[in-house]
């Protein structure tokens, strides 16, 4: 149970600094896992990456999923992918529920126009 909370907590630190991606990630993940951790090695990350391009989904979390996978079986792909998940989820309820008192707001709807462009 210590290691899957610990994959938990690995994987929700990464998640809440993943700006850009997951080739933004990458130097995060080899620094973290591969030379602090030691859970896996350069030439299996990058396996991971490969695959993880060629899967379904973002290409960080299917990546978190895999290691998980690789560490503890399926308890540890559902608590790597929950971890990476779980800020970002976070933040995106977080600013749905504010946004809600803001939406009739023009400059508000002149920004969503803006970005639906």
């Amino acid at each position: 149970m210590k290691d899957i909370l610990e994959l938990y907590l690995a994987f929700l630190r990464i998640g809440a600094v993943n700006f850009g991606g997951g080739y933004a990630m990458l130097p995060l993940l080899e620094r973290d896992l591969v030379q602090d951790r030691g859970w896996t090695t350069t030439q299996d990350l990058t396996d991971y990456f490969a695959i993880g391009q060629c899967t379904p989904g973002l290409i960080a979390l299917n990546v978190a999923t895999f290691i998980g996978s690789r560490r503890k079986g399926v308890a540890g792909a559902i608590a790597a992918t929950l971890g990476f998940i779980t800020v970002p989820i976070i933040i995106i309820l977080l600013i749905a529920t504010f946004l809600q008192g803001f939406a009739h707001l023009p400059v508000v709807q002149n920004a969503f126009a803006g970005i639906r462009v």
